[in-house]
């Protein structure tokens, strides 16, 4: 009897002790049995189980100038023959201006309304449980929403859609507009606050403590081999004032009809699995110096500036610097986006000169440098990085943390220009966490992040660059990827604009609040709102010792609508970033509830609820609710990033204490 106790126990520890060395098993779809998730799935007519399919994602982009305005409807299916609740995430520019909401079932629309994300939820629940129909809009992250659709009857199909408004981002000759179309999942670190709650197969996610919302960002995918969903269907109307010698799209094939001198309609159709971005570039000698938009407001106005820092016409002096690579080699980079990573980051070992020290630092859920510090950028130690690089593959989770404060942490305080260079796809869920991290050990380092794949993380990407003083770069093809990074190091390479102000006549708001450092081919982008419409605006700074200056005459021209918007949104996202430096909670979000409400946003404490008058299910009906699957980037391998961390020292610790026993068990029997 002893042996068999034995026998059991030891093969307890080797399960256990293997739970404990192994990575974290990927994500896997909800089953029908998860009622207590929120992501049960629809039952069959015949027997089983389907999700709730999203059928259609239709994209009209209507772009002026620096301005683009968006309506993005989605229609998704009742397939079964029960009332359900459909819950689904989905993602947008981390900047853009959500104020608009509108829900259609048949021929009957209901337009949302902006209120209190409590006082919101209160409302789409009272709805749903008095069985009429309600929508409601919610932001996890400034790019991740959750849209929820109660009471939908069997076959029905429903139609939400949402508005938004953001700024069309201009550098290196080129505007750019990028479209999230796929909510890629996130690594969430440490363990779970409940460890029996911390299955792989669990949804939604047990929160930790560095992720307490991990429940809300979390969604099941469309498995491969079940084929497409989510088809798109996109209508760019492009009106760029200025005329244009090229505009392409590195991400889909599209089809461009030219309207007049500057002047595009594009049309895309295609599956909705990676983001979209649309490039185009002024002819030669059009290139904008100023750009001025207004939106009057009583007296004064809300506008959006951008200048382009005029060029000395000194050469460009090489700085001598260090280089910190960090490259993310966790399992959400598998496939192409770990083949961009390395290709990138060869490319990076290849712009190192004689004088420039460098390290490399790869990370999953552990992190390794490749020298213990810096290093000559000479000829051993670049054959040295190029063939670790090589080897490099991914999987594991994104433990990002510990690798961003290790590359912080090797300053070797020899003066030199540093820079970190972090190559990742930016699949967490813990941003603030880094935010402070960078905040406060940020030193004299500067981040330059380089988003890879399909889908990255825009919101993290482009707020890290913002804390870090540097600027992020998008790679989301292969053929991007040589162009792209020597764009980012043409930049690195030559000096920094430093002391930038911008100055009005009056009294004004300005965001954000101070011009960080910029680099070749960065334009001042700020907006602004002005009691008076009046005066100059000058623009001043440093380009290494020679001074410039700019005057922008504050003149009324063509009234711009939206201009009071952007304005709002991005007070909304300094308001918010100020809670990673230590701001006090309460003061920010009374702050942002005012902004939010006052222009009709969604922000993180407001909602936009769309709520019917009449009943639609009948009492005698129950609600099922059902999680909405999200199409699986493009290029990701069919193992999906790690969900959340494991206990694994424990497990580790208890299988060796079970194999013990089994050891002394057999050696008395």
């Amino acid at each position: 009897m002893q042996g068999v106790r034995g026998w059991k126990l030891g093969i307890a520890g080797v399960v256990l002790m293997g739970l404990g060395l192994a990575p974290p098993r990927p994500a896997a779809a909800a089953g029908p049995d998860e009622v207590g998730g929120g992501t049960l799935f629809v039952q069959r007519p015949g027997g089983g189980v389907a999700p709730l399919p999203l059928l259609q994602t239709d994209v009209d982009l209507k772009v002026t100038g620096m301005v683009a305005r968006t309506r993005l409807v989605q229609r998704f299916a009742n397939p079964s023959d029960v009332w359900v609740e459909g819950v689904y995430l989905f993602p947008l520019p981390e900047m853009a201006a959500v104020d608009h909401l509108d829900m259609r079932i048949g021929e009957r629309v209901i337009e949302g309304q902006i209120r209190e994300r409590a006082q919101a939820r209160r409302s789409y629940e009272k709805a749903r449980n008095e069985g009429r129909k309600a929508s409601l809009v919610e932001q996890e992250r400034p790019n991740l929403f959750t849209a929820s659709v109660a009471n939908i009857g069997p076959g029905e199909l429903v139609e939400v859609a949402i508005e938004y408004q953001e700024t069309v981002r201009y550098r290196d000759g080129r505007f750019r507009l990028r479209l999230p179309l796929v909510a890629a999942p996130r690594y969430v670190p440490g363990a779970a606050e409940d460890p029996a709650a911390a299955t792989p197969a669990a949804l939604p996610l047990p929160p930790t403590a560095a992720v307490p919302d991990a429940a809300r960002i979390a969604g099941p995918l469309w498995n491969p081999d079940e084929g497409s969903h989510n088809r798109l269907r996109l209508r760019v109307e492009l009106d760029a004032g200025v005329p244009l010698s090229s505009m392409a799209s590195p991400t889909h094939v599209v089809f461009a009809q030219e309207l007049a001198v500057g002047r595009q309609r594009v049309y895309l159709e295609d599956l909705a699995d990676r983001d979209f971005v649309l490039e185009w570039k002024p002819e030669p000698g059009s290139e904008p110096r100023v750009a001025l938009f207004a939106e009057p407001n009583g007296p004064g106005a809300d506008v959006l500036l951008m200048v382009m820092p005029p060029e000395t016409g000194e050469a460009a002096t090489r700085l001598t610097r260090e280089v910190v690579f960090v490259i993310d080699v966790s399992g959400s980079m598998g496939g192409t986006s770990i083949r961009q990573a390395r290709a990138a980051l060869l490319l990076a070992l290849e712009r190192l000169a004689p004088g420039d020290r460098f390290n490399v630092i790869r990370f999953n859920d552990q992190h390794r440098a490749l020298f213990s510090n810096g290093v000559p950028a000479d000829a051993a130690n670049l054959q040295r990085a190029r063939a670790w690089v090589k080897g490099l593959d991914a999987g594991g989770g994104t433990d990002m943390l510990p690798a961003l404060r290790r590359a912080l942490d090797g300053d070797d305080g020899s003066g030199d220009v540093r820079q970190v260079v972090f190559i990742t796809d930016g699949s967490i869920a813990n941003e603030v966490e880094l935010f402070r991290l960078l905040h406060a050990d940020l030193g004299r380092s500067r981040l330059f992040p380089v988003g890879i794949g399909s889908a990255p993380n825009g919101y993290f990407l482009e707020r890290a660059a913002r804390f870090g003083r540097g600027t992020p770069t998008f790679i989301a093809t292969p053929p991007e990827v040589q162009t792209k990074m020597h764009e980012l190091f043409a930049r690195l390479e030559s000096p920094v604009l430093t002391d930038v102000e911008v100055l009005w006549g009056d009294a004004v708001e300005m965001w954000p609040e101070r011009v960080p450092d910029l680099y070749l081919g960065e334009p001042v982008v700020v907006t602004a709102r002005v009691p008076r419409f009046v005066g100059d605006v000058v623009v001043r700074g440093r380009r290494g010792r020679v001074p410039w200056e700019v005057r922008v005459p504050l003149a009324p021209g063509p009234p711009e609508r939206g201009i009071g918007v952007l304005w709002a949104r991005s007070k909304i996202a300094a308001l918010m970033n100020s809670l990673a430096t230590g701001a006090e909670p309460d003061a920010v979000r009374g702050a942002v509830l005012a902004v939010a409400l006052e222009h009709h946003l969604v922000s993180k404490y407001t909602s936009l609820v769309a709520v019917d008058v009449t009943p639609s299910r009948p009492e005698r009906e129950a609600l099922r609710r059902s999680a909405v699957p999200s199409n699986r980037p493009a290029g990701w391998s069919a193992g999906v990033l790690p969900r959340t961390a494991t206990p694994a020292p424990l497990l580790r610790l208890l299988g060796m204490l079970m194999l013990a026993g089994a050891t002394l068990l057999g050696w008395r029997r």
